[in-house]
């Protein structure tokens, strides 16, 4: 083993990207570094005259840095997130068709209470991944990922066996709370695997997930309604999430850097005898002076509420998602309940063009066409437009080079919301509005794909943190959203309904890319937990 008597890189704070470039290492037994104070630590004073330990890759090229896995260990790290934030959202939304029935058997006569049964399950996401994105910063991604993947297929079965309203929609928001995890941790893992030159098609398919599921669940769920019982809505999603749990367990490994290396210092700490060791501790390069459980939890879990109120990149961005959220959502439970009430949830297909509830359910394919074509066109440009402006830039990338897509995406979002609108007020053929939807799917993905992979170039190492703060808004959205579209849609129409949030859409998404892009950089330099 070889010593060194040098300081560790100053990049020891709460903001660092990645470990393998942070402190050169020595090749040796277990390619330590053994420094002599001051030690810069997260966010304390200097250390103490003793001598430390630092523990770090084995060089940039370490097998173990999950940065250096091979491609076929990333991507199934990278399908298992990917599935496990599909399932999630197919839960979410699969009940949308089935609230008929729902209704009722509980005997549910309140518009408000019908709604709720579907969209408290997003209410869930809200609040979820505000603990277990920090959660998964201190116990790692797939232990916190898998049990609360777990959690979620428990309750997820629980409602199918419900026996009461209050029953339902206790087991729903339980159910979503553990379902919230791989939207926030998700993020993390890619950030954690994948090289910011890598990540555009990983982040294609982990974005296209979510969003596919929330089209797909209405879809599915339409024909469950109609040929069995909406109890069949949640042991059908059971028994796949199952499946994807199984899988998960031999195929999701652990990614997170300061956790791999923490388990690396502690076989150190047990192969070396401490009264004979030269130094007083071992530690990490992620690792702080005070590393007291207490300590550990509490700035984790504050760290998403800090970046939600400090950071602007945060704040503008969730604002934008939460938007897009709540529209994707208003539109799966718009155009697929099945509630007798046409006043609490309208319903375009059914309740315009009076088709059944399986065919109107079919029309989700537009939507789910919109998300396809989107995701395989971003997921082929999003990697070649970040290494052409990287290379623009003297081989130094930039997040910002992340949203050269989101430009056209936050146009045809409002535009298909004109058309959807419009169209289906004048009760043209039934394929204008699916050009619509087709146009709302695309523009809403290719969006929320570029907030994704900005977000988790901008806060890589507490990218699961960044992205739960965002969550929190577009959850919210996510869930109000619903609750008052029938009231609108009942007072103005489908038409001029669309038209005010294809205005929103414009005043608040239009300008978003345009600030980041030219002042993206100078909000980052004044970040603290962003990568400048």
């Amino acid at each position: 083993m070889s010593d060194t008597s040098q300081s560790p890189a100053s990049a020891t704070n709460d903001s660092l990207e990645d470990s393998a470039s942070l402190t050169p290492t020595l090749q040796g037994e277990h390619t330590l570094k053994l420094v002599d104070v001051p030690v810069q630590c997260n966010f304390e004073q200097p250390y103490s005259n003793d001598t430390v330990l630092i523990v770090d890759w084995d060089g940039p090229n370490d097998s173990q840095n999950p940065k250096n896995w091979s491609a076929n260990r990333k991507w199934a790290a990278t399908l298992i997130v990917a599935s496990f934030s599909f399932m999630s959202p197919v839960s979410s939304s699969m009940i949308a068709p089935a609230t008929g029935q729902v209704a009722s058997t509980f005997g549910i006569d309140n518009d408000a209470i019908n709604a709720l049964t579907t969209s408290i399950f997003v209410l869930a996401y809200a609040f979820g991944p505000l603990f277990v994105g920090p959660m998964s910063e201190i116990y790692g991604r797939s232990r916190v990922l898998q049990l609360s993947n777990l959690w979620y297929l428990a309750w997820n079965l629980a409602c199918g066996f419900a026996q009461t309203e209050s029953q339902l929609l206790a087991f729903r928001f339980l159910a979503g709370l553990g379902g919230s995890a791989p939207l926030s941790i998700g993020g993390g893992v890619l950030g954690d695997c994948w090289r910011p030159e890598e990540r555009g098609r990983a982040l294609a398919l982990y974005s296209l997930a979510p969003m596919l599921g929330a089209g797909i669940g209405p879809l599915t769920g339409a024909w469950i309604a109609e040929r069995s019982t909406w109890r069949w809505v949640f042991w059908s999603t059971s028994i796949i999430d199952a499946a994807v749990q199984i899988l998960g367990v031999f195929l999701l490994q652990e990614t997170y850097a300061p956790l791999l290396l923490e388990r690396k210092a502690e076989r150190i700490r047990r192969s070396m005898d401490a009264e004979k060791a030269p130094y007083r501790e071992i530690r990490t390069v992620f690792d702080g002076q005070d590393r007291s459980w207490q300590t550990i939890m509490g700035k984790a879990l504050v760290r998403p509420f800090a970046l939600f109120f400090r950071e602007p990149i945060v704040q503008i961005l969730g604002v934008y998602m939460a938007y897009l959220y709540g529209t994707h959502y208003r539109k799966s439970f718009l155009f697929s309940s099945t509630s007798v009430f046409l006043t609490t949830i309208p319903s375009i297909f059914q309740g315009v063009y009076q088709q059944p509830v399986g065919i109107a359910g079919l029309h989700y394919i537009a939507l789910g066409a919109g998300l396809m074509v989107a995701a395989q066109v971003n997921a082929r440009t999003l990697d070649k437009v970040y290494v052409y402006f990287k290379n623009k830039n003297g081989g130094v990338g930039k997040p910002e080079f992340r949203l050269l897509a989101m430009f056209p995406g936050t146009l045809l979002l409002p535009i298909g919301c004109l058309i959807a609108g419009w169209t289906a007020q004048a009760r043209t053929h039934w394929i204008f509005p699916d050009i619509g939807i087709l146009l709302v799917g695309a523009g809403s993905f290719i969006s929320f794909q570029c907030i994704q992979a900005y977000v988790v170039d901008c806060f890589t190492l507490h990218a699961a943190s960044a992205l739960a703060a965002v969550c929190c808004l577009r959850s919210l959205a996510g869930f109000g959203f619903p609750l008052f579209a029938p009231a609108m849609y009942g007072a103005l129409g489908f038409g001029k309904g669309d038209t005010i949030l294809a205005a929103v859409a414009i005043v608040i998404g239009c300008p978003a890319p345009w600030i980041f892009w030219y002042y993206g950089e100078r909000i980052r330099n004044g970040s603290r937990y962003a990568q400048s």
